[in-house]
């Protein structure tokens, strides 16, 4: 990778000042950079932050045992009221789609049962979805988080779409999301973002997949769509705009890793690591290109000042608006952020590392949705390595899930909270189904990952049975109910020295079948009868 240094020159000291303290960077290429920080570029969620770790956070109960539940406790985000005003000034100007209509236009196919082989020596899976060729190996969007419409439905169905799956993916190039000090890899340069559109700050995309029956040859397809997510601010000229998904992460993860999503009725929730969650709506999906011809520049609606504007999604380089167009990275689908929820306690997890402390505010690395359980619950677990002074292996508690929608008081933990079982941590999602608890533990790209299992006894977490071997960096996990199956992805590309070039197979020297991405599941009945 090119070497990228600081690329954000602020019009004030006082500018530099605020972002400094707060840890986060201005909208990208935002028009008429404002003298300071307005309250609207602050993307919420945004829990306290502490600097010191009491001692008595680092204490533990014994593995699978109670963790405390009101540690986990969620507060509505403060700007919660004028995310929801400034998202309806949006959706006055810009057109929309609904889920079906994205899907019937899905651009890009999956391929079922290629030859990629993230497993090797573990099992295959039931159904395996290869993604295309530039998806598979980009060093650009890393997938991370799981849903689909079993979550968001209880008949499964979208009105009368069924088969869908979601995957979050999250900007892992760009190294300057929050200002990196580092020389080396600091933020890109004007020419750098100029030269290659990979360089800009795009945040987080979801992707929309479906498997369905081509309605012109009447043979089986898997398409897909990618949509990039928003957060909407106005800037100094008073006009509502958006920018990708950015939060104060260095240096462990640079910004929003959305490794567990959920989609629950209108609503998808994304995990925000150190803060908490993110809320969507899946009625506010902006269409820039409501023709489907991206050369036409279409018509877009006015703002408050009544001037009329256009849409450019093939600069790929900017995001929001900028002289009366807008754009969105490419993208012709972005959905806006609509509300936030943050932890109520204290975030006083080590920066730089991936231990954890073991009381006060939790990591949300991965989150999932419990159907069988009355009521539904949501999943929020951390992904944790134990060390000294840090014997945390996660947490992991589940809340009301339809309580997420009042955001009018906070949300605690309910029906259960635990540390996980697993010596080593390491939990990269986890997701529970009649009273089990499935955890994937990635092991790198050396060795398939680990799918365990783990039954409540007592109010403890114990194991079940032994792993289950799976994919290479298996990630977020979730319950498919209708067909039975439990869907994960496997996040690791070919081409860089942390990324499957060691320990490859002598046969396949370019890491084509050894280590590309794959959407994948297996059967519950299948994991549940493994000894």
């Amino acid at each position: 990778m090119p070497i990228r240094r600081t690329r954000r020159v602020w019009p004030t000291a006082c500018a530099a000042a605020a972002l400094a303290f707060t840890g986060l960077a201005a909208p990208a290429q935002a028009e008429n950079l404002p003298p300071d920080i307005p309250a609207s570029w602050i993307q919420e969620p945004r829990t306290a932050e502490s600097s010191t770790t009491p001692y008595t956070a680092r204490a533990m109960a014994a593995p699978g045992g109670a963790a405390s539940a009101g540690d986990f406790t969620l507060s509505p985000g403060a700007l919660n009221t004028e995310t929801t005003q400034r998202v309806a000034r949006l959706d006055s100007v810009l057109p929309k789609s609904g889920v079906q209509n994205l899907l019937a236009g899905a651009n890009r196919t999956a391929q079922p049962w290629c030859s990629r082989d993230p497993f090797g020596t573990a099992p295959d899976p039931d159904i395996k979805y290869c993604l295309q060729n530039d998806d598979s190996v980009s060093q650009e969007w890393v997938p991370q988080g799981f849903t689909g419409v079993s979550d968001a439905k209880d008949n499964e169905l979208w009105g009368d779409a069924g088969n869908i799956q979601l995957f979050a993916s999250y900007d892992g190039w760009d190294p300057g999301r929050e200002t990196d000090p580092n020389p080396a890899t600091g933020d890109c340069t004007t020419a750098e973002l100029e030269a290659n559109d990979a360089c800009n700050q795009k945040g987080v995309r979801i992707t929309f997949v479906q498997s369905r029956t081509n309605p012109a040859t009447g043979s089986p397809e898997v398409k897909y769509r990618h949509v990039l997510l928003g957060w909407t601010y106005v800037n100094s000229a008073d006009h509502v705009s958006f920018d990708g998904l950015h939060a104060s992460e260095y240096p462990i993860q640079k910004g929003v890793h959305a490794g567990g999503i959920v989609w629950y009725g209108n609503y998808l929730y994304v995990a925000d690591t150190r803060n908490g969650l993110r809320v969507f709506d899946m009625r506010t999906i902006m269409d820039l290109d409501p023709d489907g011809d991206p050369s036409t520049h279409d018509a877009m609606g006015a703002d408050t000042d009544g001037v009329t504007t256009t849409s450019n999604t093939e600069d790929k380089t900017k995001v929001g608006r900028h002289d009366n167009v807008w754009y969105s990275f490419g993208y012709r689908y972005v959905m806006p952020q609509v509300a936030a929820w943050k932890f109520s306690a204290t975030q006083s997890n080590p920066l730089g590392s991936y231990a954890c402390v073991s009381t006060g505010a939790p990591k949300a690395s991965y989150i999932s949705l419990d159907r069988s359980t009355v009521p539904d619950r949501l999943i929020m677990g951390e992904y944790c390595r134990p060390e000294s002074g840090y014997p945390s292996t996660g947490r992991i508690a589940s809340y009301p899930v339809a309580a997420l929608e009042g955001r009018s008081a906070d949300v605690p933990s309910e029906g259960w909270s635990n540390y996980l079982p697993m010596p080593n941590g390491g939990a990269q999602g986890a997701a529970a189904y009649n009273g089990t608890l499935y955890v994937n533990e990635s092991k790198g790209t050396d060795e398939p990952g680990n799918l365990w299992r783990y039954k409540w006894s007592n109010g403890q977490l114990v194991q079940e049975g032994q792993a289950v071997k799976t994919a290479r960096g298996a990630e977020d996990l979730y319950v498919e109910r209708g067909t039975g199956r439990l869907w994960s992805l496997s996040e690791h590309r070919p081409g860089a020295a942390s990324d499957c070039t060691a320990n490859r197979d002598p046969a396949d020297p370019a890491g084509t079948d050894y280590c590309q991405r794959v959407l994948y599941a297996h059967k519950l009945s299948w994991l549940n009868g493994q000894p």
